[in-house]
Parts: C-alpha cells; structure tokens; sequence
C-alpha cells in the first residue's frame, strides 16, 4: 500500500529577527507515513511542536530542512518547494483541514461557506448547497442559522462549520487540529463518527486530540512529537 502524505527528514526551526537571531527549535529528523484508512494522532505535551507540524504538513510553514511529500493527481509533489498554484490545487482537490479557528469571508452564508470546497470542484450551486444542508443537520446546527454568516455564531456552532467546510469534499488526507475541542458531548461523538467514516473511505489522517477518549475513538496509531523535540537556543550566525 502506498502512503498518501509523508514526510523525510523533517525540522523546523523559528527565527526571531526582532530579538537578534534568536532560534527556536521545535522539531528535528521527523520521518513518517500515513496510509488510506489510517488516523495518526499527534501527541505530546503543550509547546511540543504538534500544531507547528500540522502547519508544515499544509503548507502554512515552510519547513527549515526536509521534505514534506503528498500523492495528488496520481503522483508526488513535494509541498515544501512547490510552486504557490500547485499548493492551492493540491487544497482543492487533495488535501483538507480542520483548524482550531474559523476564518472566512464576511457576510458570506453558513450555507454557501460549507458549499464553497464543492463549487471549486465544479459541483452546480444547487447540489452543492444540498450537500451542504446535509452536512450541517448531520452536525446539528438549526436551520435558521444556515442563511446567516458564521461571525457570531458560538464557539461550538463555529467549529461544526468549520468541520463541515473542511470535510465535505472528502479530502484524499485530511489534517485534523483539535476538532472536538469546543463541542458538546452529542455533538463530539457526531464528529467522531465523522471520522471514522472518513477512514473508512480510505482517507489518510492526522490529527491532534487532546480529549483521551476521543483520541482512543478515532486513531490508529499515535506519533510522539516530543521525541523530535529541539531544546538548543542560540543566535543564528
């Protein structure tokens, strides 16, 4: 079986310029392989690089040496060094995440916000927005809500639209960063069915998931980040 997302080598390293060149290592010489069907949970403790590595595996961070390495389009493309389109593309059809956080554009309906990965694909409006509406009564967010925009929603109402954004167009990986955090216990066993699922359609995961039982729910595996830990601080030279 091949991996879907991997990556060689991996290290990441903070440079302060404001503070002279202060470094801050956060991980060194991280390999790993992540397979259809697979959740990786990310564990560690606080500051240990996790969030830091999910970045990098999206390509928000640039990796200071390595290489992350993702199957999109029936080949490799190594998202380290690819070109600015080729990573939009590669969100568009490959790669999806859930982020602690939601951000989107104003004024845009909750609706048209967890239809927008279809209409990229080419999915008609209507379609898409019929899938949308699917998602959200899955993940119970009342109907009057639907047509309004997301800003002023809850904390937890904010992170099932964000999990419904992240997961509709059924991403080949799918990086996962606290997604039950503000949720409900109903509402975060609806997520965690979620997941499974998505495991079950061969999707490769990884995640980070504080809640134990949660974790223990949705992994096959977990990967120690704190291992790869770097402690040295120093000036850069």
């Amino acid at each position: 079986m091949t991996a879907l997302i991997e990556t060689i080598a991996l290290s990441k390293t903070f440079t302060l310029h404001g503070r002279g060149g202060l470094q801050l290592p956060v991980f060194s010489g991280i390999d790993l392989s992540v397979y259809p069907g697979e959740c990786l949970a990310l564990t560690g403790h606080s500051g240990s690089g996790k969030s830091s590595l999910l970045r990098c595996l999206y390509g928000n961070y640039a990796p200071s040496s390595g290489a992350v390495r993702i199957r999109h389009a029936g080949d490799w493309l190594n998202l380290s060094d690819a070109a600015p389109r080729e990573v939009v593309a590669v969100r568009r059809r490959t790669l999806g995440y859930v982020s602690q956080f939601l951000r989107v554009i104003p004024r845009v309906s909750t609706l048209d916000i967890v239809a927008d990965p279809l209409r990229r694909l080419g999915v008609g409006v209507d379609e898409a927005r019929k899938q949308a509406a699917q998602w959200l009564q899955r993940l119970n967010l009342h109907e009057h809500l639907w047509h309004l925009p997301p800003a002023t929603f809850s904390g937890g109402e904010q992170q099932r639209v964000n999990i419904a954004h992240g997961m509709i167009s059924a991403p080949q990986v799918l990086l996962l960063d606290e997604p039950t955090a503000s949720l409900d216990g109903d509402n975060r066993q609806v997520v965690v069915e979620l997941i499974q699922a998505a495991r079950a359609q061969g999707s490769a995961i990884v995640g980070i998931f504080h809640d134990d039982e949660v974790r223990q729910a949705v992994a096959s595996r977990c990967f120690d980040v704190e291992q790869y830990r770097g402690f040295s601080v120093g000036a850069a030279a």
